[in-house]
């Protein structure tokens, strides 16, 4: 049984991997100030960022979701690991050896399934690279040199071959210390009559990389035509692998994409080879299925929901190419960005384009594109018989939701008498009522009202698009807060949340002050448990390197842990660089909010000592409230000098 990772090993791998560079590698990240970087929260669906991470803590935290924690946790939670999955990995990217106890190092067998299954990959993909020099890839490779790859564009993709014969990959993989187990697990081999297979012979191979750059499936091309099996047959879906969640090329294309804010989407792994070497460099492409909910995810956190972003999907003009452009069009509101779409002259795709009429006709075809509303309108309209009245009332019938879905109501307006036009409508009093039309079917659309599928072109007149997206929009709602509820609005909570931030994220600004602020002076019941976390830290003034993880760790339940984080990232309220003025006001209004509780329990008790005759007890508390009054006013006068 696999030996518990050492505590030094693990605080070194959370130092040496900076949050913000794992945290990149899956979404792009942008100034929120105070030293903060903010995204679109990978955790859950949002329109504007609200996800934020503090380099210097390292901890991230999402105000709409509430997902927090430190680098680690962000690995466990976006890649499915276990604790030490998520430490060898890191560990691995950062070139630290980890020493396990109980039992010694031992790393083919101690390290987690993940991890192994990975490396498997790697070593595979290395594997099929070297294959392709061989005497038996040649077809491999005129392959390639007939679509315009040399080797230099191989090499750049990872392009490889498999062998033909039945075990070569498993024997391999043997040989590395891999199990027939991991082999089958990862779907890199199969179950055959006498053991494992490979799965892959005889074929082209494209690694198929994650966004951070492992190794997570490949694409097999079929070469030979005694070869049954389809033309492109892909890695099955593993623990690694999910068809609708991965984009191939994404590795490559994720730095321009968040740069330039735009995404070319493309059909094949080819085209993803042409258009980059064509000088598109933000082509991607999808594995096996159509471009769905999972890949807008992962796009959108790199673009950011820029509105001035742009996502190109590029399309054979065949009819099969004008119904994946009509799919793509039903997600086009999940984006903030721009969408079109560029059709590839003559049925050509991007690669075979590349070939005829060389770099430059890429280029020009994605400067070419048209907007995606502009195209699926046309391709509805032209399905109705507009020669009759019936068919142009149908074609308005249909158009009408497709332009009401329009964000941008300027847009709006032009596309709404673009479709009178098309439809026959060109009087001024027609378009007039057209926009009529198309503004009270989007206003019931932003009071929640379902909007229509679209699944394609109608095929006879009175047919449009039906069905509706009531359901699929509850869906994607962002998850309910799991975090305790405050009143943010009372100010004494405002105030010990302001406070609280300051001994998580300036401990130096508030010690020894804070230190000696018991748990009761915090009115919220969270915050006096945050309050208790951080004593049984060491509290403020011993706050070093290791004080955030130490008060997460003390934290009695999930709740305070992510409350705790959430508190660590939160910006200050203050405009400026927070100092000890600032930090004094803060200690001196929770203390003075104190006193004045005090104050108030004392009153009622005196005047039931009054009541019930004890005066010996009440000339005690008029002591204590003389007491208390002018502390009060010495912290009204004074503030934190009082203190």
């Amino acid at each position: 049984m696999a030996g518990r990772i050492n505590d030094d090993d693990v605080k070194a791998v959370r130092d040496a991997v900076p949050i913000d560079a794992v945290v990149s590698e899956y979404l792009q990240l942008r100034s929120a100030g105070g030293g903060n970087l903010k995204g679109l929260c990978p955790f859950h669906d949002e329109k504007s960022p609200s996800f934020q991470v503090s380099p210097s803590k390292g901890l991230y935290y999402c105000f709409g979701c509430q997902e927090g924690g430190d680098t680690l946790d962000f690995v466990m939670k976006l890649d499915h690991l276990s604790f030490s999955e998520a430490v060898e990995r890191l560990a691995a990217q950062a070139g630290i050896t980890l020493r396990y106890e109980e039992g010694g190092y031992n790393p083919g067998r101690q390290q987690g399934e993940k991890i192994r299954l990975v490396e498997a990959h790697r070593a595979a993909a290395r594997y099929y690279t070297e294959q392709l020099d061989g005497p038996e890839a040649e077809i491999g490779r005129k392959f390639l040199a007939e679509r315009g790859f040399d080797q230099a564009a191989a090499e750049h993709f990872g392009v490889g071959y498999s062998p033909a014969g039945w075990d070569h990959l498993v024997r391999f993989l043997r040989g590395k210390g891999f199990t027939d187990k991991e082999l089958i697990l990862s779907g890199l081999a199969q179950d055959g009559r006498r053991g494992p297979i490979d799965r892959f012979r005889g074929r082209l191979m494209w690694p198929i990389r994650d966004i951070t750059g492992e190794v997570i499936g490949f694409g097999a091309r079929k070469l030979r035509e005694d070869d049954n099996g389809p033309k492109y047959l892909n890695t099955p879906e593993t623990p690694l692998y999910r068809k609708s969640q991965v984009l191939y090329g994404i590795d490559l294309a994720k730095k321009d994409i968040a740069k330039g804010s735009r995404a070319v989407v493309v059909e094949g792994y080819t085209d993803v080879m042409a258009c980059h070497l064509a000088g598109v460099t933000t082509a991607i492409a999808t594995c096996g299925t159509s471009f769905g909910g999972e890949h807008i995810k992962i796009l959108r956190r790199l673009l950011m929901d820029n509105s001035g972003a742009e996502v190109v999907f590029t399309f054979d003009g065949d009819a099969a190419g004008q119904k994946a452009a009509l799919r793509a069009f039903e997600d086009d509101q999940k984006f903030a960005a721009e969408t079109s779409i560029a059709i590839t002259p003559g049925g050509m795709d991007p690669c075979e384009l590349r070939l005829a009429e060389g770099d430059e006709a890429v280029r020009s075809l994605i400067d070419s594109r048209t907007p995606l509303f502009a195209f699926a309108l046309r391709s509805i309209v032209s399905g109705y018989h507009l020669a009759s009245e019936e068919g142009q009332v149908a074609a308005l019938n249909a158009g009408v939701p497709v332009v009401a879905r329009i964000k941008d109501r300027s847009l709006r307006d032009r596309y709404a008498t673009r479709l009178g036009g098309m439809v026959g409508l060109t009087s001024p009093a027609e378009e007039e009522a057209v926009r009529r039309r198309v503004h009270a079917l989007a206003r019931s659309y932003e009071r929640g009202a379902p909007e229509p599928a679209l699944s394609g072109a109608a095929s006879g007149p009175g047919r449009g698009p039906q069905g509706g997206r009531g359901r699929q929009a509850e869906a994607q709602r962002p998850a309910a807060p799991r975090g305790p509820r405050l009143d943010l609005r009372s100010p004494a909570h405002r105030v010990e949340r302001e406070l609280l931030k300051l001994a998580l994220q300036r401990p130096d600004l508030v010690a020894p002050v804070f230190d000696a602020y018991g748990a009761d002076e915090f009115t919220a019941a969270p915050y006096a448990t945050v309050r208790e976390a951080i004593a049984e830290a060491g509290g403020t003034t011993a706050a070093d390197a290791g004080f955030l993880t130490r008060a997460r760790e003390a934290a009695p339940d999930d709740t305070v842990r992510s409350l705790i984080t959430e508190l660590a990232v939160e910006p200050l309220l203050t405009r400026k660089e927070p100092d000890d003025f600032y930090a004094g006001t803060q200690l001196a209004a929770v203390r003075l909010a104190a006193v004045d509780r005090r104050i108030g329990q004392i009153q009622g008790s005196m005047r039931r000592c009054e009541a019930g005759g004890d005066m010996s007890a009440y000339a005690s508390l008029q002591e204590e409230l003389w007491v208390l009054e002018q502390y009060r006013q010495d912290l009204r006068n004074r503030g934190a000098a009082a203190l």
